[in-house]
């Protein structure tokens, strides 16, 4: 067998007989929201999870955060109520939202002219921080509080200082993480 035969076969024997790439892979946009939502797993929030990821433009992560309480701040002293009687004791005095969070758990410099992908379109509070770091661009899935206040707000500062905002449309329905797709004997405990 010659060499360029050789390197061939060991070639079609790494990509497991298979002489292309996969095709159902996930594109960059897909990716980072996924990462967004991946994080939104981490809140405790009993009602609503929220995540972002913030990305540059060489498409590398440089932020991710979920809704929750502030560092230091007990998840299990704090409330997590809606509709209380006092403002005190309902969630929204206290939370941080998933785009704060991102911003500020970023592991670059800074986050000028960055992407951020979201679940929620952001409100008002957070568009300011969005604005105030120098992101560019919000990618969102759902603007399902379209009508309220705060989020007519935060278009119109968006619109205001030119960032761009648009609604993500998935190409799959869903993404499922397996921990059993990798060797999981090597991996088990009882191993």
């Amino acid at each position: 067998m010659d060499l360029p035969q050789k390197f061939s076969d060991l070639s079609l024997e790494k990509n497991n007989g298979h002489s292309k790439k996969r095709d159902d892979y996930l594109d960059w946009r897909e990716y980072f929201m996924a990462t967004a939502f991946l994080a939104a797993k981490r809140s405790k929030d009993p009602s609503f999870q929220v995540g972002a990821c913030v990305v540059n433009k060489d498409n590398k992560i440089v932020g991710v955060g979920y809704n929750g309480m502030p560092i230091g701040c007990s998840d299990d002293e704090f409330p997590w109520g809606k509709n209380t009687p006092s403002p005190l004791d309902s969630k929204y005095l206290y939370v941080c939202h998933a785009e704060m969070n991102a911003i500020l758990n970023k592991n670059s410099a800074d986050v000028k002219d960055c992407t951020i992908y979201v679940g929620l379109f952001p409100c008002n509070e957070c568009a300011k921080i969005i604005i105030q770091s120098g992101i560019k661009e919000v990618v969102y899935l759902s603007d399902k509080n379209a009508h309220k206040s705060m989020y007519i707000a935060s278009k119109k500062m968006f619109d205001a200082v030119g960032i761009k905002y648009w609604q993500f449309i998935p190409r799959h329905e869903k993404i499922e993480i397996n921990f059993t797709g990798i060797d999981w004997d090597c991996m088990s405990p009882s191993k």
